[in-house]
């Protein structure tokens, strides 16, 4: 490989990078292309550490690339696990209001979903949800057939796969300390060795907008990393479960809350709860880095963030602090749950892309500078729609990078 020349590189081996590189070796077949990938393996950050749910595209804006890209997405990740024996399953799910206050804004979800083309939605009564969920209780719910589970890991290694067999290549260990361009190509400088290539793609996830930097571009925001810790139901509880129970979202927050999920291997997760990290990577409450917690603290729009949403933060804070207030926030879903039900699970690292202002990018974002397209937001359901949005990334790389050309 040492002093070979690619057309396109792309930085960065989670999902979103793998399918991008997965349909580019599909569309354009003569490509030299190269996924390179900091860690000693693919999927080791947000891609290897999530909840293996195949969302519905319930919660998404009409219109917004986030709803067309999940209802597409899902069926193309079903498709997908299915031709290539992923381990998957459409299980459904139920969303719960435990408050009348909360049923209109149940009311808006379920016309929302409608609006972006899901079938078989219906809202439930008390006696319903206890029919799908018997130990869930709530004053009204909706069912979403739709919503599946699934290894975002196992998808992964399979995208790898193909990649390689199609005739792409990939380097793990491999960190990109530079970008430059030289000679109407860009030299991506590593910790491996220089390499050369007509144009690349950023998909780098919680250190996307670092890599935009190093290219030239400026992006009007910054990632912020949030870190969701999880609960185990114990292996005798796990009953109680029978596949996802989630809350009415609260508006102004871009988190679920904390719910039940039904993991494709066998278990149930509760949780996550919405922490700030002072880690991009930071999956324990002891991880520390001094680059990342001196970039969020003096990132003003970190500070107005937490301050139009002050009550919600101090409580999620609390939650990651003490078990019992955790297990309060899912007994109000499943009354009978009590902390010897619960043992400490896994946790991932959410890259949260917030403008100075403090609002939070809820969508899609992409720059182009010099010969790379940067991928600067992939918000959830990223890994859902990971097919249509390398789909998306290759069309865009096509038309402002000439790929393929």
């Amino acid at each position: 490989m040492p002093g070979k020349d690619y057309d396109v590189i792309i930085i960065g081996g989670g999902i979103v990078g793998l399918s991008t590189a997965l349909q580019t070796t599909r569309r354009f077949p003569r490509l030299r292309l190269l996924v390179v990938e900091k860690e000693d393996a693919i999927a080791r950050h947000q891609s290897g550490h999530n909840s293996g749910v195949i969302h519905s595209g319930i919660y998404y804006k009409p219109g917004s690339i986030k709803a067309r890209s999940c209802v597409e997405g899902a069926a193309a990740m079903a498709e997908f696990c299915q031709e290539h024996g992923v381990p998957y399953e459409i299980c459904g799910k139920v969303i719960v209001a435990t408050q009348q206050e909360e049923v209109p804004r149940l009311q808006e979800l379920l016309e929302r979903g409608k609006t972006n083309g899901l079938a078989a939605l219906r809202m439930l009564r008390a006696e319903e949800i206890r029919e799908i969920e018997p130990a869930c209780r709530g004053v009204q719910g909706i069912h979403v057939p739709s919503t599946g589970i699934t290894d975002y890991a196992v998808v992964c290694a399979k995208f790898a796969e193909l990649i390689v067999k199609n005739g792409g290549e990939i380097l793990t260990g491999c960190k990109v300390r530079g970008v430059t361009e030289k000679n109407s190509e860009l030299v991506i400088k590593t910790t491996q060795e220089d390499l050369v290539t007509r144009s690349a793609v950023n998909c780098a996830g919680l250190h996307s907008d670092r890599v935009s930097r190093l290219s030239g571009s400026k992006p009007d925001m910054q990632i912020v990393p949030f870190r969701g810790e999880y609960y185990d139901l114990i292996p005798e509880r796990r009953h109680l479960v029978r596949n996802l129970i989630y809350p009415v979202p609260n508006p102004r927050f871009p988190f679920l809350g904390v719910h039940f999920t039904r993991r494709i291997h066998g278990g149930v997760d509760a949780g996550p709860n919405a922490v700030l990290a002072f880690k991009r990577e930071g999956y324990h409450k002891s991880d520390f880095s001094l680059r990342d917690f001196w970039a969020e603290f003096t990132f003003p729009g970190l500070w107005r963030m937490v301050g139009k949403n002050w009550q919600t933060s101090i409580g999620e804070f609390y939650r990651s602090l003490s078990k019992r207030a955790f297990v309060a926030g899912l007994q109000s879903l499943m009354p009978e749950i009590r902390e010897s039900d619960l043992v400490p699970g896994s946790a991932g690292v959410r890259a949260q892309a917030m403008r100075g202002d403090g609002s939070l990018v809820d969508d899609f974002q992409f720059t182009c500078s010099r010969k790379m397209l940067n991928v600067c937001n992939v918000p959830s359901p990223a890994a859902t729609a990971s097919i249509p949005i390398g789909r998306r990334i290759v069309q865009m790389a096509s038309e402002s990078l000439g790929l393929g050309n």
